[in-house]
């Protein structure tokens, strides 16, 4: 077998709506095509001696043993390797469930789809499953564990924090947008200007002063200490020799930390001698210059959670210990606790391994033991000198028995500190009675809380602690998101893109959009070039000024990566003609209707698809959307879909008496006149008329007023401003230009009706073909092009696309002279020299079309000449 490609589908895409995280490898069984797995010996018990849980994959049976009863009747190997992908990525903790393969129409080829928790842990899956499947058809031995230690290594690396792992579940389940900014804990909840950042427990909320406050331990004492709150006495230092001080201020026993740490790094707790307290302060001096020295307070360590001023967890935090058997040393009931299966490393699991560190010999040292000691039974030996889970320690819930008077204590200090999200840790025999009254003390006040112990705790109530979180971030009434018209089709997205942009800018709103040559934020273009995939609409997304996304969604970006929006407000679907037929496994339209239907289904239950009923395959989409409403435009009101439509209540526009005619049910209104519309070209241009009935049904339906919408059809013209590259007219005193993005034959036919509205002397026209169409696909610009020009010139120097500049011009020419065996046609090697040509020989009344994918910057190059023409011309 071999893999030819690998690729992460992150939205909505041609497999699945709801599942959005899927890799796709598209796979060549090569002689294996011809081998099922009914007739390779000992496949079926190789496989589940190595895979034995398959059993549980029901596969097309749908009950247990159903894949293996597969494998017996005889199924293909990328079938086989689609479960085997699934299979061990469940094992190493990540269960996905998800999977489809497919043959495509090159004999042997398949496209193997399955879902993934982590992408990097997909993509070893997909390639380590045909390994194995390569192994068991040859009877090699394969080590799994291996592969299953390092994926779950890859999980951990790649994967969210359980604290910021959990606000992200608790957004999705509230239907809350995220974006990851980076490969760590950065996060964006929602879309453009309602969107929210935050990192692990830090939201944009967050004060950095509080924070300030917080990391700085002697200053947070001291504002407690001030407010009447409870801490524990002490003093910061930074020498030495101010030990004996100290020891003489406070006695013993004590505690020392670094002024500035976190997780228990750099601590030692109940130190006893002055030899003890020298140590315990160097070993300090590793994390922090500045020490804390604190009486050291008997009880029990509790961490409290305040959020957004409101107490929402408590737990009681118990250090990483043993308890002695009285047969086993130290070390070996370490070893034993590790093989709890609730422990991993790092934030792996509910728990945390323990490691044996400086901490818990010192510990050890002080109960006169070594790891090799036989504790006696029931024991309870301690491991660590702080609580905290990331050390190994445990958390019981005690939520519901904090007393009201310690609940308003740590309400209070987290407005005190300033902590839109605040852990408080509390030394005390229990937080059920006041602090004050039974000696407890506050330790710390801490920024960025991390949210395991009380999500799963050891023992006790978990508590959705994040769910407290996005309710402070979206309070009701606040939207994640930002309104996204998306807009897919053969032709016509780009002009239909910036007319929707145009009417909503006019209406007030800050648009971001993206189109087939740029990001715009507003009227400013951010980046240049083909902008169309998921990439691009989450630039636009991510922008904090955007009030109103309209994506230009092209197949490329779909196919490659799905969708960069898990849903839109309106999806419109201007057309699905015959292009880029024959590239990634669509070879006719109803493949391409495929593609292009993953934005209809991604428009919200609420909102609107908007399809070209003169086109079948539109006709067909919406007939198959049922899950929102479905709006038409035509050129006619006669459309039999569009009568159908409306008499049953139905929206759509048309054209009517030279008007554009919204129409809802038996009421219609006029919304303007086709002549004042300047893209139409006095009526001429049918393309351009569609690209505005689908601009204006969209806008109508969003909620903008008739008159809005008129005026900003009225103001949006051809020109380089509105339409780079698309009819744009350059009038000369006694010759035109026009020039196009007429990129297939359906674009080349568009631009017809207006040549011929045109009375010119003579036409010429610049073309140039695309290497990864089809050959016919080729052959038919050229049929094209002849029935419209008298003059073609080739310019072919880009888009080879797999291709050779010759193979490209010859098909050309066979179409230009199958229409016309006499055309008059001239070959050009580049820009320059045709631009040189058809300007030095143009003619009074000519009119010259260039499209623009044949002559690099064609409308600038144009607009240059106009600027600097000969005053004989002008």
């Amino acid at each position: 077998m071999k893999i030819l490609n690998i690729q992460a589908l992150r939205g909505p895409n041609i497999w699945s709506i709801r599942r959005r995280k899927l890799i796709q490898m598209r796979l060549d069984l090569e002689d294996l095509e011809y081998k099922p797995t009914n007739e390779i010996p000992g496949f079926r018990e190789r496989l589940e001696k190595l895979l034995p849980s398959l059993y549980t994959h029901h596969c097309s049976p749908g009950y247990d043993g159903g894949f293996f009863e597969r494998v017996d009747e005889g199924t293909w190997m990328g079938h086989v390797v689609e479960h085997i992908a699934l299979e061990i990525q469940t094992l190493a903790g990540m269960d996905t469930g998800f999977g489809r393969t497919r043959s495509t129409k090159i004999k042997g080829i398949y496209n193997v789809v399955f879902a993934f928790v982590e992408e990097s842990v997909g993509i070893y899956a997909a390639k380590k499953a045909v390994e194995i499947a390569e192994a068991l058809i040859t009877a090699e031995e394969y080590h799994l564990e291996g592969d299953i230690i390092e994926m779950r290594k890859m999980r951990d690396r790649e994967r969210f924090g359980p604290s910021t792992g959990a606000i992200v579940d608790e957004a999705v389940a509230r239907d809350i947008p995220f974006i990851r900014l980076n490969s760590a804990s950065l996060v964006q909840l929602g879309y453009g200007k309602n969107q929210i950042r935050f990192r692990a427990t830090l939201t944009d909320k967050t004060s950095s002063i509080a924070v300030d406050i917080a990391g700085n331990k002697d200053d947070t004492k001291r504002l407690l200490k001030e407010q009447a709150i409870p801490v524990a006495e002490g003093a910061a230092i930074s020498r030495e020799e101010d030990l004996k001080r100290v020891i003489d201020n406070i006695g013993f026993p004590l505690v020392f930390k670094p002024l500035n740490g976190n997780h228990g790094k750099g601590a030692s707790i109940n130190v006893k001698t002055e030899l003890d307290a020298v140590e315990a302060f160097r070993y300090a001096q590793k994390y922090s210059k500045k020490v804390i020295v604190e009486r050291f307070v008997a009880g029990n360590d509790f961490r409290v959670l305040v959020i957004n001023n409101k107490m929402v967890a408590a737990a009681k935090r118990v250090p990483a210990h043993i308890t002695g058997d009285g047969e086993k040393s130290i070390q070996e009931l370490i070893t034993i606790e590790n093989q709890d299966p609730r422990r991993g490393y790092g934030h792996e699991n509910v728990l945390t391994l323990i490691t044996v560190d400086r901490d818990t010999l010192d510990l050890l040292k002080k109960y006169n033991y070594t790891l090799n000691s036989i504790p006696p039974r029931n024991e309870i030996v301690y491991l660590k000198s702080t609580a905290n889970l990331s050390t190994g320690g445990t958390s019981i819930d005690v939520t519901d028995i904090v007393h009201p008077h310690n609940i308003f204590v740590c309400e209070r200090i987290a407005k005190v500190i300033g902590l839109d999200i605040c852990g408080i840790d509390i030394m005390a025999d229990n937080l059920s009675q006041p602090l004050e009254e039974i000696g407890g003390v506050v330790l710390e006040v801490n920024a960025a809380p991390g949210f395991r112990m009380h999500l799963a705790p050891s023992e006790g109530q978990p508590r959705n602690v994040a769910a407290p979180v996005l309710e402070m971030m979206y309070p009701p009434g606040k939207s994640s998101r930002i309104p996204i018209i998306a807009i897919t089709g053969t032709n016509g997205k780009t002009t239909t893109t910036r007319l929707i942009a145009h009417i909503i800018k006019n209406n007030g709103y800050r648009v971001g959009f993206t189109t087939s040559d740029g990001i715009y934020i507003q009227n400013t273009l951010m980046t240049k070039g083909d902008t169309t995939g998921p990439v691009s609409a989450e630039f636009v997304l991510k922008d904090p000024t955007v009030e109103f996304a309209v994506l230009e969604t092209a197949r490329g970006g779909i196919l490659r990566a799905g969708l960069a929006f898990s849903q839109c407000d309106i999806a419109v679907l201007t057309n699905i003609q015959e292009d880029h037929l024959g590239i990634s496994d669509i070879h006719n339209l109803d493949d391409l209707t495929r593609v292009k239907q993953v934005v209809i289904e991604s428009v919200k239950n609420d909102g609107w698809a908007v399809l070209n009923a003169d086109n079948d395959y539109c006709v067909r989409v919406g007939k198959e959307t049922t899950h929102c409403n479905v709006a038409y435009f035509s050129m006619s009101e006669n459309n039999p879909v569009v009568d159908e439509h409306c008499k049953a209540g139905g929206v759509a526009a048309f054209c009517d008496n030279g008007y554009f005619i919204i129409k809802k049910g038996d009421w219609k209104i006029k919304l303007a006149k086709t002549t004042h519309v300047p893209i139409t070209f006095n009526g001429t241009v049918s393309f351009m008329i569609q690209n505005a009935l689908a601009a204006s049904l969209a806008a109508f339906l969003w909620g903008f007023k008739t008159e809005d919408i008129r005026t900003s059809l009225e103001t949006f013209s051809p020109s380089p401003a509105h339409t780079p590259g698309r009819m744009n007219l350059f009038e000369f005193k006694d010759y035109k230009i026009l020039v196009d993005y007429a990129h297939n034959p359906d674009g080349l036919k568009g631009i017809q009706g207006f040549l011929n509205s045109v009375n010119a002397s003579f036409y010429t026209g610049i073309i140039s073909g695309t290497g990864d169409r089809r050959d016919d696909d080729i052959r038919e610009m050229g049929r094209q092009a002849a029935k419209m020009f008298d003059e073609v010139v080739i310019c072919q120097e880009k888009y080879l696309r797999g291709r050779t500049r010759e193979q490209i011009i010859n098909l050309l020419v066979e179409g230009l002279t199958e229409v016309k065996p006499d055309i008059i046609y001239r070959i050009m090697e580049n820009s320059k020299q045709a631009w040189e040509y058809v300007i030095g020989k143009i003619m009074p009344g000519e009119l010259l079309t260039i499209t623009s994918n044949s002559i690099l910057d064609a409308y600038q190059r144009v607009k240059h000449h106009q600027d600097t023409e000969l005053p004989e011309k002008i």
